[in-house]
């Protein structure tokens, strides 16, 4: 019987111990029974993941974060390293996927594997490097939405704090009292306003008898077209017949005639230009007019000659002397004498 106790004593020790390693190896990331595969990834920073942070694909755990090391790479975007293991044997990592650290929920980091949808490349092979990159969690998010909107908010409280200020120095005894005289003044112009609508009010009363007697003198003026509105058709229609008259007239021999006769002015013109006829001789022929010249200047001489000295052209007696000079007969003597007199001193 002691036997048999000691027996299951140490039974249930290595039991114990059993179900300690294989905890231990759970927490780690490792499954109970091994034959897991593994894989890695490097990231720029751990992203506050944890050993035996789930990893996941489309939502449904397939896998345990196995180690998270630093590694002294020169690549600054390596510096970390990240050992996984799935332990679903269906899921086949294709080249191309993407190991994504990001958050699984509101408290929890883990591994979010995002497949290839090219798998013409062929797949990983367990013990492969697979790239990674970090994602913007939720919090980063909000933060990043958050920031702008809390720099806006101090800018404004900064301006509230600016406006505030300048109301408290504005709203002293000083500024009560004007605002006080600005309300009394607005007072006033309101009665004002109301005065003076009471004005128009008395104004619009007298000048509607006005307005009505000269309504009644339109209405006079309107039945005194409408009883001449046939002396008005009459006038109209002897202004029409009047138009038409113009309308009718024989504009076209008259402009016909005109031409002609600018026709013949041309032609004389032309004569004139080319020396014909006595116009043309009298332009062109400068002997011609000198000779005019000349003989109107030696009849201006003669004129003033019998202007001064008329007895050498005409001589008459009383007593019935001889006559001396060029005879001439009381007719001629009574042109001669006329046209003495015609001409101005």
């Amino acid at each position: 019987m002691r036997f048999i106790k000691e027996l299951k004593v140490g039974s249930i020790a290595i039991s114990g111990i059993i179900l300690l390693v294989l905890g231990v190896n759970f927490l780690k990331g490792n499954s109970f029974f091994g034959g897991d595969l593994e894989y890695y990834s490097y990231f720029e920073n751990s992203g506050q993941l944890t050993v035996a942070s789930n990893v996941t694909l489309n939502g449904v755990v397939v896998g345990k974060v196995k180690k998270i090391a630093y590694t002294p790479n020169i690549n600054p975007k390596k510096r970390v390293k990240v050992t996984f293991t799935i332990n679903n044997s269906d899921v086949v990592l294709p080249k191309g996927t993407i190991i994504e650290i990001g958050s699984l929920d509101l408290f929890s980091k883990g591994i979010l594997i995002k497949l290839s949808s090219d798998l013409s490349k062929g797949n990983y092979l367990p013990g492969a490097s697979i790239p990674g990159r970090l994602s913007v969690d939720m919090i980063s998010q909000v933060k990043a939405y958050a920031d702008p909107i809390a720099q806006k908010l101090q800018g404004m409280m900064a301006s509230i704090d600016k406006m505030v200020i300048s109301l408290s120095a504005f709203w002293d005894t000083t500024a009560t009292s004007e605002i006080e005289g600005s309300l009394k003044q607005v007072k006033l112009t309101i009665q004002k306003l109301g005065n003076v609508a009471s004005e128009i009010e008395g104004f619009v009363v007298a000048e509607r008898i006005q307005f009505s007697r000269i309504m009644q003198n339109v209405e006079g003026i309107t039945s005194n077209l409408q009883k001449s509105n046939e002396q008005i058709t009459a006038i109209i229609g002897n202004t029409k017949r009047i138009t038409d008259d113009f309308v009718t007239a024989d504009f076209k021999s008259v402009i016909l005639d005109a031409q002609t006769t600018l026709k013949k002015l041309n032609l004389v013109l032309d004569d004139a230009s080319k020396g014909n006829g006595t116009l043309g001789k009298l332009i062109h022929d400068e002997k011609l007019y000198d000779e005019l010249v000349e003989t109107n200047n030696e009849l201006q001489n003669l004129v003033s000659d019998i202007q001064v000295h008329p007895e050498r052209y005409i001589h008459f007696s009383i007593t019935g002397r001889k006559t001396k000079g060029v005879p001439i007969s009381s007719k001629e003597e009574k042109k001669l004498r006329n046209l003495l007199d015609s001409i101005p001193d």
